[in-house]
């Protein structure tokens, strides 16, 4: 199995604490240099400690993932969002500039927000997450993204299997199964999606699980838009549902009674769900494996290389075969 190599460093190898007390000093605040390390692996973000003021959020964005142009439309996304009162944290800006630059690694800072991950247990709170979603969407219609990318079977689904395949990732006993099975499951994610063919497109937050938004006593906000891009709103509703298929027809529904306050919903959208969350699922053993070589995968997945993943993974998409083929939620 090729797993890569730690032969070259890591650039996050440099980003050590100095570094970054230096970086966000370079700015004009002066640190009382204690760091606390946030939940992020794709990039590295830090709450640093401000003498004389709240701490602040410091992000250092992964080096060669997206180019300034599409950190500049994420945070213009963000920053056009808090202008309408929505409750999202943009980034602060600085005589017009909120991407920086420290010793190579590019980072944003933001104020630090706090929150609690949110239930959605009652009707109540399922509702208000609709309305926060229904009024992101309706600003994000306003217009399109250029340079973050699209919801796109062959990036989110055929390149990352392939990559799998080719890379020896998926253990040998487990390929031809899971060669097939992906070949299948890509066949009817394009049937599903030739189904919606003319839906809408707007920018979304497009990693909307419950660990990605924060709930206080006014309600859910994001802290981060890493993620955002052009797709049908039904990608930031899907990950919020969870259980059975009634249970799922019963929360879409109360999240569909608040989004609709601001904005439309296309009911042909319904028949995503279980092809995105396929795709989701492919996209996200690629990812780990292409993320490897970074120290902090091996020591936060430790499971990804064991045998028994893949056989689950085999077993999770034999399920979404199923739920493809029962047909789209009702509401």
């Amino acid at each position: 199995m090729s797993r890569g190599s730690r032969s070259d460093p890591h650039p996050y190898d440099r980003l050590t604490p100095d570094v970054i007390i230096a970086a966000v000093e370079s700015l004009g605040y002066v640190s009382d240099r204690r760091i606390l390390a946030l939940n992020s692996y794709e990039n590295r973000v830090y709450q640093v400690g401000v003498e004389r003021g709240a701490p602040l959020v410091a992000k250092f964005y992964r080096p060669q993932r997206w180019s300034d142009a599409a950190i500049a439309e994420e945070h213009g996304f963000a920053l056009e969002l808090a202008a309408a009162e929505i409750p999202v944290v943009p980034p602060l800006v600085q005589e017009g500039r909120t991407l920086f630059d420290y010793d190579g690694f590019r980072f944003s800072v933001f104020e630090r927000r706090g929150g609690r991950w949110p239930e959605l247990g009652t009707r109540t709170e399922r509702e208000w997450m609709g309305r926060f979603l229904g009024r992101i969407h309706l600003v994000g219609r306003r217009q399109r993204f250029r340079q973050r990318g699209r919801i796109e079977i062959e990036r989110l689904g055929q390149e990352p299997r392939d990559y799998l395949l080719e890379r020896d990732w998926i253990p040998a006993h487990l390929q031809t199964a899971y060669e097939s099975l992906t070949a299948d499951l890509l066949n009817e994610i394009h049937a599903a999606f030739d189904a919606a063919q003319g839906v809408a497109e707007v920018r979304l937050h497009g990693d909307c699980h419950r660990g990605n938004v924060l709930w206080t006593d006014s309600g859910p906000h994001f802290v981060d838009l890493d993620d955002c891009l052009m797709g049908p709103p039904i990608q930031d509703l899907w990950m919020l549902l969870s259980g059975t298929r009634a249970e799922m027809s019963e929360q879409l529904t109360h999240l569909l009674e608040g989004y609709s306050h601001f904005a439309t919903f296309d009911a042909r959208e319904l028949v995503l769900v279980e092809s995105l969350r396929t795709l989701r699922m492919i996209h996200y053993s690629a990812w780990l494996a292409r993320r490897w070589t970074d120290p902090a995968f091996p020591a936060a997945f430790p499971w990804f290389i064991e045998p028994r993943y893949w056989e689950n993974q085999i077993l999770a998409l034999r399920e979404q075969l199923a739920a493809i083929a029962e047909g789209p939620l009702e509401l």
